[in-house]
């Protein structure tokens, strides 16, 4: 029996931020900060937090990016219940955008509640769930965990190389998490396999409205 596409949306989201904040909650406990675990050479999960956006930009004041995503993800659910019950919609589409919808609010948990639930302890100590102390920070203001670290190929540009050459070159640089991850990729395969649904969807929503001005 085929799931409807709402909650092919919701067991999306749900698995994406499960797994995610297990993750978050398992690195966060088990690996003090700046701390990396050698997988492969190419592959490392190493601690970090930080302020602001998906790996590691940082934007704008902490507040304003927490209400940002708030809002955000707001949107998104209000879309996807919106387009899942029309025909023309897309399975897959509407995978995307759940997958975008779940790496937001993954990070926007970290940003709500984990200054409340942890510490702060400084190296080699590990967070305490649920400190006696309290956490670190107020609601709004928690840090985001990252921890997937890709270090696939590194080089030194020639030195003919204008403005570049000499300097040591790394990729991939970012440190980034699960909640990242499902939103790149999301956003992704919107651009590469439903652009056109996209399209498709402003027209069909533009002849909708029309018809009812008549």
């Amino acid at each position: 029996m085929k799931i409807s596409k709402g909650y092919l949306a919701l067991i999306v989201i749900l698995c994406v931020v499960v797994l995610d904040q297990v993750l978050k909650i398992w690195v966060k406990t088990h690996f003090y900060m700046g701390e990396s675990l050698h997988i492969t050479d190419w592959f490392q999960l190493v601690f970090i937090e930080n302020n602001g956006m998906a790996f590691g930009m940082e934007i704008g004041s902490k507040l304003f990016l927490t209400l940002f995503r708030v809002v955000a993800v707001g949107f998104l659910i209000y879309y996807i219940c919106r387009i899942k019950a029309k025909e023309y919609i897309k399975r897959g589409y509407i995978a995307c955008f759940a997958l975008i919808t779940a790496g937001a609010l993954g990070n926007i948990i970290d940003c709500l509640f984990y200054g409340l639930i942890f510490n702060n302890p400084f190296p080699p100590e590990v967070a305490t769930l649920f400190p006696d102390g309290g956490g670190y920070a107020s609601l709004f203001h928690g840090r985001v965990v990252d921890m997937f670290y890709f270090p696939l190929f590194s080089f030194t540009w020639p030195d003919w190389v204008p403005f570049v050459g000499g300097d040591y070159f790394l990729f991939f640089q970012p440190i980034f998490n699960l909640a990242d991850a499902a939103i790149t990729v999301g956003i992704i395969s919107l651009i590469l396999f439903y652009s056109r649904s996209l399209s498709t969807s402003r027209e069909m929503k533009k002849d909708t409205s029309v018809d009812e001005d008549k």
